[in-house]
């Protein structure tokens, strides 16, 4: 075939005509449109109007009839035939038009049935303003259910127990808030009304528009990770932010977060911090807050940025409009008195922040232009006769030293300074080689002028310099985040080639679940750790003295002895270890000593049987190293949890630990480390020499794919990880498994936040022309190869791909690459056909195809593009066969593309697959049915 015979463009904002149009119900199309129908309805109703003064329903309705968006408004009233002067009707059913969204506010009990009624109505949103749900107790949950359950897959909802929606820039105010908010770029969500309408009174004081303001209540349908898609997608919001007291669905919200935070900034204020205040949002809420640490790493993984009180919440959603992001923690400080750079150093270093240390060649360029007696360091002191002239020169030598991430010009206003003229000076800074400028005016009405000429410069401003180093402390936090996020790991590290044992690992979980236990032994521990490449201390199980002694030989002295229990897991505490045992009848009598301490433990054996099943004979390891911990547990809400930190037997007390969601990749694994203090000591302190963390972050990845892969493990501790320089290396001591209760079934396991790599997708397959190659999903290791890949294509095979030429330097950016490689496997599956030179053994991508999900559908759009020299053997027609098989795995009801209408030999792959083709001027649209 030719060249263009693999080459289709998927266009993501295409609504492909020619689809479905015959279908009497068409789920695809309610899906996509549904929310729009809330958001940018052409006619609502109120079911529940009045005109009770104070009444939320004559609220609601006076809002929508006053604020006109351009649709029809229809009161919804079985006892009056006109409501604030408009008609109103009976019931939904009676309306003489379709309604796009009906906003409920009828009491709780009533809802159900009005529920069914907008469905026969064909209305496709609703908001329910009604209270008195989950929050309420048992008969709140169950109308909740009966809601759900009649509005699945017919009717989206926000609510119930919740404000509204409004959009002001098409003049929508479907909430019972008492004033509309100003238009912006900020889309605000909202899980408390209350104070939702708190943030939009402060909002006109501080003139602060909005492109949404949503109130989600007990989320029962659209969720956070609704929203975000659709503020994601909405052109006129230009960040997200969020007042969240519980999660709701977590994975909906880290693939929604994961996926528009590198666009778009997402502020997230969170309430729970505290014991007392997680009781108070799940009273509030009616659902579990879960696990602040856990929720903490959760927002480092999707990109969101969180901070602790409102006005942080602002503050952010300016800055990062405004200003770059910092590329590393070092803020350089201009200021004019001394006292406002210590404050502002204080709160830097205390938030992680660092003093930028100035070059030898800056403070030689401040020496010329600074009076004698000036700080000689950062902060950089000019004293307080500084003019505007000496402002704008410190600053501008500030700016260009290589070891400053960011700037803070603060000023006093003293009697020589001329804080207007100042700002005026420093505008020209607004923009400065990606390095973000922020200003504190300290001060009143004469600094008023000042300010607002930086803020017009887009430099923002802020009364106190602490609260300017603050900011620049979450700026950094959220830029270090997010790079780590779409950093490219190391192919090394790639949890794809490390070819664990699965088999064996099962087999060890099956045959202790068979015997009815859930606590393998330490033996047993290890033999699953060993099977995914992480490395174990020689172990020999002996079951008598004698076998013990003959163990120790074997092994060499000195030797260690512990407890070998299925029903013990703490083996230190019953004292089922004993140590440096240097000859045969120290054995013995360790032995003898962990018999009679096993059997003198208060707690009966669970399964009837027996503590003391022998021990585990050990060699004594020096332990010259650091001892580290490496767990996996489960939380309520994000499933299970990775733990890496300081290790030993004061692992509780020292609490030196970082969190992480698997599954993981180099990148994320060092990111974890580099969180914990003692990641420092690993890199090497006082003369020490540094242990491997590549090796550590290595291991750390095999054990992330061992979570996400043995579902059946409830907790895993690796207590201690000795940590050694050299060849010594990394090596568990110690290893617990503690499995999930044998009654559950394996759709009862708690699902994982975020989808591990799909292996399920990927095998070996030989061409027609004898080709052997491997057809795998695409990681995001793999960048360096797409860059070759790209080497590879002609101009006519771009053009037949995208539609437009596309220069290799623009195709070939990081921060493209790196969107098509770190993918989120539940929004989209992208296969790459790879082959190994036999004569250099280098692996090259072939060819590549992608199915992308369109967000709130059951459709997904195909493209296909293959290497010009690699064209003619089989792998479009093989790629699509198997992403169309994926489609149908992951329950799609249609996929589609567009292919352009020259690009016959495509169409010919497409038919020869099912698809059908339709031409809409110069394309074709592609629709394969699922359903």
């Amino acid at each position: 075939m030719s060249d263009k015979e693999t080459q289709s463009k998927v266009k993501p904002e295409s609504t492909h005509p020619a689809a479905g149009t015959d279908r009497t119900l068409d789920v695809l199309r309610f899906e996509r449109e549904a929310l729009r129908a809330i958001f940018a309805p052409k006619s609502v109703a109120v079911i529940g109007a009045t005109e009770k003064e104070g009444g939320v329903g004559r609220t609601l309705l006076w809002n929508l009839i006053s604020n006109p968006f351009g649709g029809a408004v229809y009161p919804i009233n079985k006892r009056h035939k006109q409501v604030l002067g408009i008609k109103a009707y009976s019931s939904i059913g009676d309306v003489p038009e379709t309604v796009d969204l009906a906003v409920i506010v009828t009491p709780a009990p009533t809802v159900p049935g009005i529920i069914k009624e907008c469905i026969a109505a064909g209305v496709k949103g609703a908001i329910i303003i009604s209270a008195g749900f989950k929050e309420a107790g048992a008969a709140g949950i169950e109308l909740e259910r009966q809601i759900a359950e009649t509005a699945r897959g017919k009717m989206r909802l926000i609510g119930p127990n919740c404000l509204g929606v409004m959009r002001p820039r098409t003049h929508l105010n479907a909430t019972f808030a008492s004033a509309m908010a100003r238009p912006g770029t900020v889309g605000f969500i909202s899980q408390s009304g209350a104070l939702l309408t708190a943030v939009l009174d402060w909002s006109f004081r501080e003139n602060v528009g909005f492109s949404a303001c949503v109130s989600v209540g007990s989320m029962l349908d659209v969720d956070w990770g609704d929203l975000i898609n659709f503020l994601g997608d909405d052109p006129h919001t230009h960040s997200i932010m969020i007042y969240m007291e519980s999660i709701g669905d977590a994975r909906s919200f880290i693939s929604a977060a994961r996926e528009v935070a590198l666009t778009k900034p997402i502020i997230v204020i969170k309430a729970g911090r505290t014991a007392a205040a997680a009781k108070a949002a799940a009273s509030h809420t009616g659902a579990l807050a879960g696990s602040d640490d856990v929720l903490d790493a959760v927002f480092r993984r999707c990109g969101v940025l969180r901070v602790n009180s409102i006005s942080d919440l602002f503050f952010m959603a300016e800055v990062l409009a405004k200003q770059p992001r910092p590329s590393g923690p070092r803020l350089s400080i201009v200021t004019n008195a001394g006292g406002p750079g210590v404050l502002a150093t204080d709160t830097l270093i205390a938030l992680g922040g660092e003093l930028a240390e100035l070059t030898p060649e800056s403070i030689a360029a401040l020496d010329k232009v600074l009076p004698s007696h000036w700080s000689h360091g950062n902060p950089i002191d000019i004293l307080g006769d500084a003019d505007p002239e000496r402002y704008a020169q410190a600053l501008d030598i500030a700016t260009k030293d290589p070891n400053s991430d960011g700037l803070l010009v603060a000023l006093t206003p003293q009697a020589m300074t001329d804080p207007t003229e100042t700002a005026r000076r420093l505008s020209a800074f607004a923009v400065t080689r990606g390095k973000p400028v922020l200003a504190s005016w300290m001060g009143g009405k004469d600094v008023a002028a000042g300010e607002a000429i930086l803020n017009q410069a887009n430099i923002p401003t802020f009364g106190y310099p602490d609260t300017a180093a603050r900011i620049f402390t979450l700026m950094w936090r959220y830029a270090y985040n997010l790079r780590g996020i779409y950093e490219t790991p190391t192919m090394a590290n790639s949890a794809t080639e490390l070819a664990p044992d699965r088999a064996q690992a099962q087999q060890i979980l099956s045959d202790a679940r068979a015997s009815g236990r859930t606590l393998l032994s330490e033996f047993e521990s290890k033999q699953v750790l060993a099977a995914y490449g992480i490395p174990t201390v020689a172990t020999r199980i002996a079951a008598s003295e004698d076998d013990a002694v003959q163990c120790a030989a074997a092994i060499g002295y000195p030797v260690v002895l512990k407890l070998h229990s299925h029903s013990i897991t703490h083996k230190t505490d019953v004292g089922g270890v004993r140590l440096n045992l240097a000859d045969a009848e120290a054995v013995r009598g360790a032995y003898r000593a962990i018999e009679s301490a096993a059997r003198a433990a208060k707690e009966p054996p669970p399964d009837g049987g027996k503590h003391f099943l022998g021990v585990a004979v050990q060699p004594m390891v020096k332990l010259e190293g650091y001892e580290l911990i490496v767990g996996s547990s489960i939380d309520a809400q994000f499933g299970p949890v990775l733990l890496f930190g300081a290790g030993g037997q004061l692992v509780e007390v020292f609490r030196d630990r970082a969190l992480s969601l698997p599954p993981l990749n180099s990148t994320l694994a060092r990111r974890m480390m580099e969180q914990t203090t003692i990641y420092k000591a690993l890199l090497g302190v006082r003369g020490r020499a540094p242990v491997d963390v590549e090796a550590l972050a290595q291991l750390l990845v095999r054990f992330s794919q061992l979570v996400v892969e043995q579902r059946w493990i409830k907790e895993i501790d690796i207590n201690p990880l000795l940590a050694a320089p050299g060849r010594e290396g990394i090596t568990a001591l110690d290893a617990r498994i503690v499995l999930h209760r044998t009654d559950m079934t394996e759709d009862q396991l708690p699902p994982l936040s975020i989808r591990p790599y799909p292996v399920q997708y990927a095998s070996e397959w030989t061409s027609k022309s004898g080709m052997a190659v491997t057809i795998r999903p695409i990681r995001p290791e793999d960048e360096p190869l797409m860059v070759k890949f790209h080497t590879t294509l002609s101009e006519e095979s771009v053009y037949m791909r995208y539609f437009h030429f596309i220069q290799y330097n623009q195709r070939v950016a990081h921060e493209r690459l790196t969107r098509l490689c770190f993918i989120d496997y539940d929004r989209e599956m992208a296969l790459v056909v790879e082959r190994k030179d036999p004569k250099t053994g280098e692996n090259a991508i072939l060819a590549i195809g992608r199915l992308s999900k369109v967000h709130q559908t059951s459709e997904a759009e195909f493209a296909i593009l293959v290497s010009d020299a690699w064209q003619g053997h089989g792998f479009g027609v093989e790629l699509l066969r198997r992403l169309v098989q994926i489609g149908r795995d992951e329950k799609l009801q249609r996929i589609v593309a567009t292919i352009l209408a020259d690009n016959i030999p495509m169409q010919h792959v497409s038919r020869k697959i099912g698809f059908k083709l339709k031409r809409v001027e110069s394309e074709f649209q592609a629709e394969l049915d699922l359903s």
